[in-house]
């Protein structure tokens, strides 16, 4: 149980962010500040905020946990991430600013035509509030067993938080809240990386020296290839650079903050410098786990971690004196509430400008727009509560789920897209064609997977998806 001084620092925290999102209504007059900022938002808050809309409470308490029970392979994942980056930039966002866009998925309509702008955008929604009502009922697992509140109390109040700031703000609230809560959540963990060292005898050096006896802690690079480990080179460069290339260039959820930069030229150094900051970010998380397993060396758990993701709260809660354990307790909230922010409001845009005004309303003014986004907000702010407290019911490791969902549609996405853009024979019956079969491949593969009769990793599920996607689409784009 959390100290007293550490829940006065938490709740300060709650409130302070809530109000400070919230005091950026007064800019809120039109769809395009309410979705874009206005494009007045400046390059590095767009890269801060791009990371920190990809960043979920489940990396903050799971990257620690694979160094733990591993080594820093994982690295070799995020080096696809920043190969997808300069992907995107230089592909996908001149299309974006080719036009007056305000969702990825009119790119599609320009290209192939409405019913296809309808199927990515319908998949957008329902695979990001799955996935988002995951990472929710993640976050309530955390806040419960460290505040000890029931999961009911705290999804509801979490979500009602981020929802009022982000109902209120709109996309400028969500950008300059994130950059806040980035540098909380990268402060929070390098200094419970810094007090972990200072408690292990001998400090670094003791870590490099029980790091190196272990063999393999500290190792990076894996050169072998296998089809079923997702953390050796090949599998991470190449899935890795396919998953972030379809999060980043077709997700709503990313694609709204690239479309808010001033010009193409700032949208793509803003994705570009993220990458630098992904790697730092992910390379602090993965040294903090190879710390705690050493300073677990010294100091052993009076209970045996029963999973690698209780591992760095564990620690917050138990090694952190009072004060700082609740400095790190909100900077892990902080991750879940921009990752939940930047979802309410990319479902909020998706739905109006992809919906709503073309097909339930299309003349009104841009005050019933602005009434409409607001409504839609507090609607799948709901949706996303009701989701967290199914997945309650749920057995499998949420981290696995998260990505089991996300991973489905983003192969069908980045295929279309890339039909769009890189073939001008491509139809849009043949891009539909190709998509629904690599959904009912990848839904066959998750079916075999789960039951043992292939060992497929989750890193080539977008790869795979994407190339049937694209290579079906454009056989059938003659044939049909």
């Amino acid at each position: 149980m959390l100290h007293s001084i550490d829940l006065a620092v938490v709740v300060a925290y709650l409130l302070g962010i809530t109000l400070f999102g919230a005091h950026f209504r007064k800019s809120q007059c039109t769809l395009h500040d309410y979705f874009l900022g206005g494009r007045r938002l400046p390059w590095w808050a767009i890269a801060f905020s791009v990371v920190s809309a990809e960043t979920s409470i489940l990396t903050i308490i799971s990257t620690p946990g694979i160094a733990y029970r591993s080594n820093l392979a994982f690295l070799q994942l995020v080096f696809g991430y920043l190969v997808a980056r300069v992907v995107v930039s230089f592909l996908l966002i001149p299309r974006y600013f080719a036009g007056e866009l305000f969702t990825a998925y009119q790119l599609i309509e320009r290209r192939f035509g409405r019913n296809l702008k309808v199927f990515t955008a319908a998949l957008f929604l329902v695979t990001r509030a799955l996935a988002e009502g995951v990472r929710v009922f993640a976050l309530s697992l955390v806040i419960g067993v460290i505040l000890r509140s029931g999961v009911l109390a705290s999804i509801v109040v979490i979500t009602l938080l981020t929802l009022f700031y982000t109902l209120e703000g709109g996309l400028t609230a969500v950008i300059w809240t994130d950059v806040l809560q980035l540098l909380i959540y990268l402060s929070g963990t390098a200094l419970a990386l810094v007090l972990a060292l200072c408690a292990i005898p001998g400090g670094w050096r003791e870590v490099t020296f029980l790091a190196a006896r272990a063999g393999h802690k500290l190792a990076i690079f894996n050169f072998g290839f296998n089809w079923h480990d997702p953390y050796v080179f090949w599998s991470g460069l190449i899935g890795g650079t396919f998953l972030t290339s379809a999060s980043h260039g077709t997700d709503q959820l990313i694609v709204q903050r690239l479309l808010a930069a001033r010009n193409q030229r700032q949208s793509q150094v803003a994705l570009l410098a993220s990458g630098a900051v992904i790697l730092f970010q992910f390379a602090l998380f993965l040294v903090t786990g190879v710390v705690l397993w050493v300073f677990y060396q010294f100091t052993p758990p009076s209970v045996p971690f029963a999973r690698p993701d209780q591992i760095f709260p564990t620690f917050v809660v138990t090694q952190l004196p009072a004060g700082l354990a609740g400095l790190v307790v909100a900077a892990i909230i902080a991750a879940g509430m921009a990752n939940l922010s930047a979802a309410l409001n990319s479902l909020a845009s998706s739905s109006v400008m992809d919906f709503y005004r073309p097909f339930i309303h299309p003349q009104a003014d841009e005050r019933h727009y602005m009434r409409v986004s607001r409504l839609l907000t507090l609607v799948w702010g709901g949706a996303l509560i009701a989701i967290a407290l199914a997945a309650q019911r749920m057995k499998q490791s949420v981290l696995e789920l998260a990505l089991t969902i996300a991973s489905v549609p983003y192969g069908s996405m980045l295929g279309i897209f890339l039909l769009g853009v890189l073939s001008k024979r491509a139809t849009a019956r043949g891009a539909l064609a190709g998509a629904l079969l690599a959904l009912a491949t990848l839904a066959t593969v998750m079916v075999l997977n789960a039951t043992h009769l292939i060992n497929l990793a989750w890193t080539w599920y977008v790869a795979l998806g994407t190339s049937i996607t694209f290579g079906v689409g454009w056989l059938a784009s003659f044939a049909l």
